[in-house]
Formats: structure tokens, sequence, C-alpha cells
């Protein structure tokens, strides 16, 4: 039986707590014995969420059974936090066999040095302060979730959900972290490495009227031809100034914006359809399977077909 043990203070996000705790308690469920699910406040007393349910710890932080798995969750409360919490996840923290956070409880982590040298992700609001406040740690924006070795950081709020589905899957085969997700209802199959938000919310929406269209336009037409002189011509700009306009207003390269779009529909292909790599490489503008699969190993670290095995649902077409 493996002990989880979340830790609560005051301003917590409840997300961040319930979401990972039913996963948890839904694979003890289906295969008892697996879990045994622990909540502990600093000094035992319940703590009030940031949207304002009041939850009952099991135990003070002191007397908590020790852990294999020290979930920590985010929320207003991880950014001021006690200094006994912190000093108490710097000396115990350590003796986890897997440490866990979820959306800003990365933050408690880094403050207690326990993400130095390491990789790691948090909410993306968030992400540039945790880089630039802890430089020792490599900050990665875009996973909904990363693991360096034992320690496990995930993005804003349901991708803990995410998350522990992918731990239980880990620790009790698919089969248990997919009845789960089914019980849930949601989907087994957002790997780590997938972007905290689709193509067009990563990017920033133009304010120019006939950039925003050529945005637009490349969502609607992955497979069309999204060249830099093509894209411009449609903005009536020379290809020169439609490239730093386009950069300025949203954040991307127009490159970088276009191969964003043309691989979150490949995967949507992949996962909702029945379609060939070949075709699915020329509707989405890779021409080639070989040019789909260098992007996808790229950005994903799995092949298309590898992807596909993973990822799409039983019940696609």
């Amino acid at each position: 039986m493996r002990t989880v043990l979340v830790v609560l203070f005051d301003d917590v996000q409840s997300l961040d707590v319930s979401g990972p705790v039913e996963v948890f308690a839904g694979a003890e469920t289906r295969r008892a014995g697996s879990y045994r699910i622990r909540t502990a406040s600093l000094d035992g007393t319940p703590v009030r969420t940031s949207s304002g349910l009041t939850l009952v710890p099991d135990h003070a932080l002191a007397d908590a059974p020790a852990p294999h798995t020290l979930l920590v969750p985010g929320g207003a409360g991880s950014r001021h936090p006690d200094p006994r919490l912190t000093d108490w996840l710097r000396e115990h923290g350590p003796r986890a066999e897997r440490l866990v956070s979820v959306c800003t409880g990365a933050l408690l982590l880094a403050r207690a040095g326990l993400l130095d040298g390491r990789r790691a992700t948090t909410h993306w609001a968030y992400c540039d302060d945790l880089a630039r406040d802890h430089p020792a740690i490599e900050v990665d924006p875009d996973p909904i979730y990363v693991r360096d070795g034992h320690v496990f950081t995930s993005a804003g709020v349901t991708s803990g959900i995410d998350l522990v589905l992918a731990l239980v899957e880990e620790d009790l085969g698919r089969e248990t972290a997919l009845t789960v997700a089914r019980h849930l209802v949601v989907f087994l199959r957002r790997p780590g490495n997938q972007a905290q938000f689709s193509a067009q919310l990563a990017a920033q929406s133009a304010q120019r009227e006939p950039l925003r269209e050529v945005q637009q336009w490349i969502s609607e037409h992955p497979g069309a031809d999204l060249s830099v002189d093509s894209l411009a011509a449609r903005a009536r700009l020379s290809p020169r100034h439609f490239a730093r306009a386009f950069q300025s207003e949203t954040g991307v390269t127009p490159g970088r914006y276009v191969d964003r779009v043309r691989l979150e529909h490949a995967r949507r292909l992949l996962e909702d359809t029945a379609d060939g790599i070949e075709e699915i490489s020329r509707t989405c503008g890779y021409g080639t399977p070989e040019a789909m699969r260098r992007a996808f190993v790229r950005t994903l670290g799995a092949a298309p077909a590898e992807y596909r095995r993973r990822f799409r649902p039983a019940t696609a077409p």
C-alpha cells in the first residue's frame, strides 16, 4: 500500500486537492490496498480554500505518516506560505519516494530547495516568476506536467488529474487508470508534454484585424501554403513587415505559429479519426509522413503511430 499525503494550507486551490484525491481514491476502490490517502495541515486545524470551502485534515504535519507520495497543491496560499510549512517540506520532502506538485505547489517546492537542478513546470502565469526567483531550476512553461526523477510537477488545476492518472497507470497499469478516467469522465490520453494551451491560446491574439484574419486562416487551412510570403500577401503587407508585426503582436514568429497549429491539427486527427498517417501528413501541410514524424518526435517525443496507439480513445472511429 502506498501512502499518499496531501499537504493542506489556507487559500489552497480546492481542485488541486480534490482532483488528485478523487483519482487516487478511485484507484483504491478498484484495487483495494493500493493507496492510503491522508491529508495534513501545519497544526491539524481546518483550512479554508481560495474558493471558500473548508477542508478538515486527518493530521497535523508533525504527526502525519511517512508518505510514499507527498502531494503539494497550489493556490494563493502557496505564494506567501507560512515559513513553518517551507521548513517542513525542506526536511520531509527528500524522504518521500515520490514528490508531486500541482499548479503553484511548485513554488512551495522551490522555496524549500527541492527543485534545484531539476526541470519543472507550474501554472503558465507563474513560470516566469519561478524561473526568475529560482535560477537553479530549469523551468519549462509548455508541458502540462514534467517528470524529473522521482519529482513530478504539473501545470494549472486540471493537469493535476492528468498527472495522477499517469501515476496510477505507472503503479497499477493502464486498465485501472482507464477505468478511473472513464468514471471521472476525463480522457486518459493527454501526454505530459502536451502544451498547456492550444496553439491559438498559447499565442496572443493580434491587435490588427488583418493579422487576426491570418491567424484564423492558418487554423482553418493547415494544409495550405502558409509561407511568410503567402501569409503576408493575405494580410496585404510586405513579407518583412508582416513577419515583424506578427511576432510583435502574437509573441511568436509566423513559422512557429504554423508549426503549432499543424501539430495540434495532426494530433486531433490521430486521436479522433482512422485516417492514415500519409493522408494526415498531407492534410496538415507536412507533405510527407517523414516530415510529420520529425515534428512529432521533436515536440512530443513520440512518432505519429506511437502517439495514436497511446492516446487514441477506444471509442474512436
